[in-house]
């Protein structure tokens, strides 16, 4: 067999975990921030974009990289290491945002199913039933074969990109680097970052490579499928803030929400354009809803030492099972409240992730240093001066995410 072929089919088995949680990253929350960011900023802010694709792909590399060497999650590397007390917070947080989180993306199949005309009294029961079914009685094997069929459905924005015709000459100038002393041209560069990395996908990510039981010798290739999986998602990032560029910021039309987007550009571009861009709202908060739940599970179980896996029955992984039913129960069934104000909720979540994920990065940046640990595997020079620069950098940004979150908040 040729090595290139043997290459290709070793990646075809590695190929899951990076990919489908850098994907599940365009939730309900991230498409509405890039259709905002477009719609209001037009193509200014794609050098940032750009910019937080190399960030994305380097902090997911260690994720992934702590999880073959160690066999181990994040959370429960954590507890080894800073003891039980900023674990119980760290997860407490974790907890908090996600189930915001999950609210939001439940909101988003809602939001999208009426679009189509379809009451969310009637689409959330019938997903709610069908992510439980999936994650309860499906193997690890099936349930990832589902989330990558499910990431295919993202090019749906692609097609709305091409459909919007946006101008070749101003993509090229929105990707130079500009600055503006505008507050708001600020809070988005602030939000873009905050919405593209968050700490959920770590704890996702390294548990789900722990389950997959990736060998050490296929390291790199589980390395070359993270950093496919941060372009892959950016460039879909790129293309809803190209369609809403082309339409709604050319136009004037200002927008709150992916929907609103979804709805605005159907007098612009025509029916199909919009019912692609709802397609893909209502397929990115599906997937974000089912991983969600699981991603809670895994870094709660894992922190505490309680079985966990999808791979795993009802009675061999109780308490696992119990949070990720109960992570969907609460998340689908606010949703169906009256008058809830989604914006407060998304806000929310992000206020949370903005504490949590300076604390996160810390953390694996200690950890994956450390040679008790990662032994040979611990971060290059060139390696740890790129990822203290991208932490740092997400640090202060992130203080400025809380800052004028909590501005809003209160």
């Amino acid at each position: 067999m040729k090595k290139w072929l043997q290459r290709f089919i070793i990646f075809m088995g590695i190929l899951g975990p990076g990919f489908i949680t850098s994907t599940a990253d365009n939730d309900a929350g991230g498409i509405a921030t890039y259709a905002i960011t477009g719609s209001q900023e037009g193509y200014s802010l794609l050098w940032v974009l750009l910019l937080i694709t190399f960030s994305l792909g380097i902090i997911q590399e260690m994720s992934s990289r702590m999880g073959i060497v160690t066999g181990q999650g994040l959370a429960g590397l954590i507890r080894e290491k800073f003891g039980v007390r900023w674990t119980f917070l760290a997860m407490l947080l974790l907890f908090f945002a996600n189930i915001c989180a999950t609210i939001s993306n439940f909101s988003g199949i809602a939001a999208s199913m009426e679009i189509f005309g379809v009451s969310r009294y009637i689409s959330l029961p019938i997903f709610f039933v069908f992510i439980l079914w999936l994650l309860i009685k499906g193997t690890y094997r099936i349930v990832e074969k589902v989330f990558l069929l499910s990431s295919l459905f993202y090019f749906s924005y692609v097609i709305s990109g091409f459909m919007a015709k946006p101008e070749l000459n101003k993509i090229a100038h929105g990707l130079i680097p500009s600055f503006k002393t505008d507050p708001g041209y600020l809070v988005l560069v602030i939000a873009l970052i905050g919405t593209t990395i968050t700490p959920w996908m770590q704890f996702y990510l390294q548990s789900s490579i722990v389950e997959k039981r990736i060998k050490l010798d296929h390291i790199r290739y589980s390395s070359a499928e993270v950093y496919i999986g941060a372009f892959f998602t950016d460039f879909i990032s790129f293309f809803i803030i190209i369609a809403t560029a082309a339409t709604l910021f050319n136009n004037g039309i200002k927008i709150d929400t992916a929907e609103h987007a979804a709805l605005a550009l159907k007098p612009l571009v025509g029916t199909y354009c919009s019912l692609l861009f709802a397609i893909g709202l209502l397929n990115a908060s599906l997937l974000a809803a089912a991983i969600l739940p699981v991603s809670t599970s895994y870094a709660i179980c894992e922190a505490f030492g309680w079985e966990s896996g999808i791979n795993k029955k009802v009675k061999e992984a109780p308490i696992f099972f119990s949070i990720l039913i109960f992570t969907t129960v609460l998340g689908s069934g606010v949703v169906l409240l009256p008058e809830l104000n989604l914006m407060k909720v998304m806000l929310l979540s992000q206020t949370v992730n903005g504490i949590l994920l300076p604390v996160i990065l810390i953390f694996m940046l200690l950890i994956i240093n450390d040679k008790k640990i990662m032994g040979e595997y611990c971060n290059s020079l060139p390696r740890n001066i790129i990822s203290y620069l991208t932490a740092a950098g997400l640090i202060i940004l992130t203080v400025f995410l809380l800052f004028f979150s909590l501005k809003d908040l209160l």
